[in-house]
């Protein structure tokens, strides 16, 4: 296929698209609080904040242009279709209305709505204000063309504009030096702290799924075949380039805080105090409109891929009752509060992103893996027993006796369990042995043929 050439106007929308669509709230507030709880020690863990926050989702998305798939299910499904199901509906679920869209507008409303409506009419606002954020994202994506149009010309560079306000501030008149105390977790292990933290972005995870409409963006500029991962590849890295200039830049800002202030409770909390500090009485208002921003263009990417895979999955059901789906799902969710919201994605993350990383990684590899299906059972089945004990650990269920003995010797026996990656050995171990069955096969298949040729 003929190489087509991509101009520097279409370089710049794809890759504003693909920033915008996943840099949403909890990519503002997660480094604000790593900034402050690293402290000094801010340098190893950003590094690791930025393996799974920027260089994982550029994988993903990556794995998906790669493997040549339509949706999340094609990626997942030479482990076996019921599975590419099962790990397209667990995902889009995830990063959708039961976690995902919910924590950004519940988040929006938290930073910039809640500080000027009364207590006793909070429980109303959050149900007006919700009405209103869900229900034009519906109105925006229920025609998937107009995705390029809202995010990637409009919304994102007004985001970016607000944020950059804040960070030149803040450069030129910094609340305090880099050398901060760190908090106990970042003090040994900071680097690993820091990738742990990474995976709260949801990124990992959104890229795997929101790549299908990066893609279909993409062929509606008249790309076709290989040349849609090329300008993926691209555009990519220039989105991912600047989400990561964005994170070193808002850790430093959360260090820096220390100054001025203490470690706040939460990341949006210290966010919103930052900006106050330098804006004034219109600080407020001016962190509520970045951060609903931010979060209102995730939000879009979301329902947009949500609707779009599942209606692939189960063609049925139309795309646009899958949005209706996302829409009123994330409504109901959000009322529940964002406290409940966060404190149960962490088992969930933690289940899930084993598999994802290792998907991710096959789809990369692809050129010498080819999707093969031995490997990727191997790997996976290898992967499983490790993402569940992970998943206990960071649920409730971790304080019970029988949940605590078993996290003792997961922790004990696997290698990076203590750390959160106690998926990676096994893994590799489930590779190593797929390999190892493919290389047999083909030395019976040499003997056998050289047996044939002797008789």
């Amino acid at each position: 296929m003929e190489k087509q050439k991509l101009s520097r106007r279409q370089l710049f929308l794809v890759a504003s698209l693909i920033f915008g669509m996943f840099f949403g709230a909890g990519n503002l507030i997660f480094p604000v609080q790593l900034g402050q709880l690293a402290g000094h020690n801010w340098f190893p863990a950003v590094i690791g904040f930025l393996l799974t926050g920027a260089l994982l989702p550029y994988l993903a998305m990556l794995a998906v242009s790669m493997t040549n798939s339509k949706s999340l299910y094609d990626v997942a499904k030479p482990i076996a279709p019921w599975f590419g199901t099962a790990i397209l509906v667990a995902i889009h679920f995830t990063i959708g209305p039961l976690f995902g869209t919910p924590r950004t507008a519940a988040t929006a409303y938290a930073m910039g709505v809640a500080p000027f409506v009364p207590a006793a009419y909070q429980q109303v606002a959050m149900l007006a204000f919700t009405a209103v954020f869900f229900g034009l994202a519906y109105f925006l994506t229920v025609k998937q063309s107009d995705l390029m149009k809202w995010v990637g010309k409009y919304l994102n560079p007004l985001f970016l504009a607000l944020l950059a306000l804040i960070l030149v501030l803040a450069l030129f008149l910094p609340m305090g030096d880099l050398n901060q105390k760190a908090s106990a977790a970042y003090q040994g292990q900071a680097a690993f702290q820091g990738i742990l933290d990474g995976y709260n972005t949801m990124d990992g995870l959104a890229l795997l799924a929101l790549a299908v409409s990066v893609v279909y963006a993409v062929r509606g500029l008249g790309f076709e075949g290989k040349n849609v991962s090329r300008v993926l590849a691209k555009s990519g890295f220039l989105a991912i380039l600047l989400e990561g200039l964005i994170y070193v830049a808002i850790t430093l800002l959360g260090v820096s805080s220390l100054g001025a202030m203490k470690v706040a409770d939460n990341g949006g909390t210290a966010f919103s105090q930052i900006v106050t500090h330098y804006t004034g009485n219109v600080g407020v208002l001016a962190t509520g409109l970045i951060v609903t921003l931010a979060v209102f263009t995730t939000a879009m990417g979301l329902f947009v891929s949500f609707a779009q895979d599942l209606h692939r999955v189960f063609p049925k059901v139309s795309y646009l009752w899958w949005l209706r789906l996302i829409a009123l799902g994330s409504f109901v969710t959000a009322n529940a509060g964002l406290t409940k919201i966060v404190a149960w994605s962490a088992p969930v993350l933690m289940l899930l992103y084993p598999f994802a990383l290792a998907l991710t990684v096959l789809g990369v590899l692809n050129k010498w893996v080819q999707q093969d299906r031995v490997l990727y059972r191997w790997v996976m089945a290898f992967v499983a027993v490790p993402a569940v004990l992970d998943a206990l650990i960071a649920s409730p269920l971790a304080k019970t006796d029988w949940v605590s003995h078993l996290a003792t010797l997961y922790q004990q026996y696997v290698p990076l369990a203590s750390e959160g990656f106690g998926w990676f050995v096994p893994a590799m171990v489930g590779a190593v042995i797929a390999m190892s069955w493919r290389l047999s096969q083909m030395i019976s298949a040499y003997r056998k043929t050289v047996n044939e040729v002797v008789k």
